[in-house]
């Protein structure tokens, strides 16, 4: 399923979409990728929208949860989600990483604290892999603050995701014995933080249709472009989509 085959910085859609099940919601989006990796094509994933808010649990998108704490201010939860992050070589032109091995999508699991008030939204994200690919961590952490224009919602944010040794190890380190196979420099990396801004926008069709678009600009840390694997210093990620609540 080739739309799951999306950046780990661009995984966790935008926060200030996420939020919006109420009770049920379902819809259609396009996202748009920049390829991190040398020789990959830039990329066009349908993706569907279903989230759902129940007292207890909820589904955002390719994160599941269930509320340990939940009132208007504060929602804390156990969660899994999706880590559609991977590097496949039958994706690359480059002749030195169609060498290398494959990097596998996982899944991540954690806990999730969300706080709203007049200030603004604070949203974070602890999680490790479940599967054993990566065996690395990711924090998420990001703040929004939302306008209300009538039917209309825009909503800046800032954040950075900070990604554990092991986890950029996986994804951009080369090992040694890759390195023989591809005359690429064997490479190690740190962990490393990657800041981002984001714009969402929200317009309300009528009391159940919603259309929405989102951007997000993420600088990569030098802990990833420079990794032999990387031809890129930042990398940008565009959501489209319309939506359905029950």
């Amino acid at each position: 399923m080739n739309y799951f085959k999306v950046s780990a910085v661009a995984l966790l859609l935008p926060a200030s979409m996420l939020a919006q099940a109420n009770p049920l919601t379902l819809g259609a989006s396009v996202i748009y990728s920049q390829n991190p990796y040398k020789g990959g094509q830039e990329r066009y994933y349908p993706f569907p929208v279903i989230n759902y808010e129940g007292d207890r649990f909820f589904i955002r998108g390719i994160q599941a949860g269930y509320y340990l704490w939940n009132d208007e201010a504060n929602q804390l939860s156990l969660s899994v989600l999706g880590s559609p992050q991977n590097f496949n070589t039958d994706d690359t032109d480059n002749k030195q990483l169609k060498q290398l091995g494959d990097r596998h999508m996982t899944l991540m699991g954690g806990v999730t604290y969300r706080h709203s008030a007049q200030w603004g939204i604070v949203r974070t994200v602890l999680a490790g892999d479940m599967l054993d690919n990566s065996n690395g961590f990711l924090w998420d952490l990001t703040y929004l603050y939302r306008f209300q224009f009538g039917d209309f919602t825009l909503t800046p944010g800032i954040g950075a995701l900070w990604s554990s040794e092991n986890q950029n190890d996986y994804y951009y380190g080369v090992s040694k014995s890759e390195s023989r196979r591809s005359g690429l420099s064997s490479y190690e990396p740190d962990a490393s933080w990657n800041p981002y801004m984001e714009l969402t926008a929200t317009y309300a069709l009528n009391a159940n249709w919603t259309a929405s678009a989102s951007g997000r600009y993420t600088h990569l840390s030098d802990e990833v472009k420079d990794s032999p694997m990387v031809d890129r210093n930042s990398q940008v990620t565009i959501w489209t989509g319309i939506s359905y609540t029950f």
